[in-house]
């Protein structure tokens, strides 16, 4: 089976960047490129031996670290290797609380991104503090949805009724109240705003 890295980024020269230095790091993989969260969602779920994801954080699609949980979803053996202009210092713990295998910033010269792409092929996590917190253990939680469950979630913090959910989602209302009583669970609230809450903590929300 042929060897697939997805990359996803809505910039198209630092696409082209990110497949240079995987071309050098893993020569016969086949790349494949999305400039959406839905797109690289999409791809993720197609590609065949897939090995590895560069994901940009701030891409159409995605908010907070939503892109992250969604395709730690949708592939969870996966590495995901977050690339961003963020700060590494603001969201590195964050990126592999949600999933991710470690975090690169954009400005990163062509040697520094093969070494993250050579690291995360082989599964080797950037450091973490040794330490894990109450709010470490919600967010893995939250990287533990569902697809779907991160679905209804992203348009329940957008403010969607549930028939509104179903609608656009594609379900019925009584099958967007299950999943709200699952993921109310798993994040151990009891309303959907206490869910809301929870998610924002935790960067889901970060439009103002």
């Amino acid at each position: 089976m042929s060897e697939t890295v997805l990359i996803a980024d809505d910039h198209p020269l630092y696409r082209q960047a990110l497949a240079l230095a995987v071309e050098r790091v893993l020569p016969e993989a086949k790349v494949v490129e999305a400039g959406t969260l839905g797109a690289a969602a999409r791809a993720a779920g197609e590609a065949e031996g897939l090995r590895l994801i560069l994901l940009d954080l701030n891409m159409p699609g995605a908010v907070g670290y939503s892109g992250i949980a969604l395709l730690h979803a949708e592939k969870p053996d996966v590495p995901i290797l977050v690339v961003s202009s963020a700060e590494a210092s603001a969201v590195a713990e964050e990126v592999r609380a949600f999933g991710a295998i470690g975090f690169l910033r954009k400005d990163s010269n062509l040697d520094a991104i093969e070494e993250a792409i050579s690291r995360a092929l082989q599964g080797r996590r950037q450091a973490a503090p040794p330490a894990m917190r109450q709010e470490e253990a919600i967010r893995e939680t939250v990287a533990g949805l569902t697809p779907t469950q991160l679905k209804v979630l992203l348009a329940v913090l957008d403010g969607q009724l549930n028939k509104q959910v179903a609608h656009s989602l594609g379900m019925s209302e009584a099958t967007v109240k299950a999943h709200m009583t699952a993921i109310m669970r798993k994040l151990d609230v009891r309303t959907r705003t206490q869910a809301a809450l929870v998610a924002r903590s935790l960067g889901l929300d970060l439009r103002h």
